[in-house]
């Protein structure tokens, strides 16, 4: 590993080059915060996959990508004499300064549990802080993982069951609604049942510490590298999957199941 000298080189390093590539490259001078944007979301999914895969070199490689855009704003901030690097990094470690009273401070912390709540607590006092527990849940997160952070941030100020275990009832309850209105046929009722029952179900992953988006991840992934199989093989045996039946196609799922040891 490198020493605290190296990496700041390293860092330096980064932002010259980039600072270079801004006055000399075409491609580079046009780019505004709007232009870099679908980029940087994009860098980000890329940094999701590689960690999904757990793949430690396009791991680095894609925090190298994103750390670039983070660079390129704050250059383009420094240009327009809003703001530069050296900003974005104190604002933010005064931020967790002032986040950890219980390291920086004189409050107390035992657990994960006390910290997020303490987390909590000092986000409400902060100037131009959110004005409720909710709004600072950003409404531009995709649905599955809003509804985590919504129920994360409202356990934080005590509102959520006494036993984990209470939420079942929850789950069973949402998921009779659901098939009750689906039965009538009624769509435009189904489609807000369907809502409260995957509520309900993030609700129950959140309070047995599973991450609802990673698992559903890790099960599309699994689908994928399924189905990608029974087409190889039904390509192999010179069929075609639409001519199949369902029963020559479960086969061919269960032996991708056994081939790569999967639930």
């Amino acid at each position: 590993m490198h020493t605290k000298e190296e990496k700041l080189a390293a860092f330096g390093r980064l932002l010259d080059v980039l600072d270079n590539l801004r006055e000399k490259c075409p491609w580079d001078r046009k780019q505004t915060n709007m232009s870099l944007r679908p980029h940087t979301i994009e860098e980000a999914y890329e940094l999701c996959d590689a960690l999904i895969k757990d793949d430690k070199k396009e791991i680095c490689k894609e925090l190298g990508d994103v750390m670039e855009h983070v660079l390129f704003y704050s250059i383009i901030g420094s240009e327009k004499g809003d703001f530069d690097i050296a900003d974005v990094c104190n604002a933010e470690a005064e931020k967790l300064i002032f986040r950890h009273p219980h390291i920086y401070g004189e409050q107390h912390a035992d657990t994960s549990d006390d910290v997020s709540a303490l987390w909590e607590k000092v986000k409400q006092k902060e100037k131009d802080g959110n004005k409720s527990v909710l709004s600072g849940v950003p409404e531009s997160l995709p649905s599955l993982i809003k509804a985590y952070r919504i129920q994360d941030k409202a356990r934080n100020v005590g509102f959520d069951w006494d036993e984990r275990t209470q939420v079942w009832d929850k789950v069973y309850e949402e998921i009779g609604e659901l098939k009750a209105e689906l039965e009538k046929g009624d769509k435009e009722r189904s489609l807000k049942e369907l809502g409260d029952f995957i509520f309900s179900v993030v609700n129950a992953a959140r309070l047995y510490h599973l991450n609802p988006d990673t698992a559903l991840e890790l099960t599309n992934r699994k689908f994928t590298n399924r189905f990608n199989f029974i087409e190889r093989k039904a390509k192999e045996q010179g069929k075609d999957m639409s001519d199949m039946t369902l029963s020559e196609m479960d086969e061919l799922w269960e032996l991708a199941k056994a081939e790569q040891h999967d639930a």
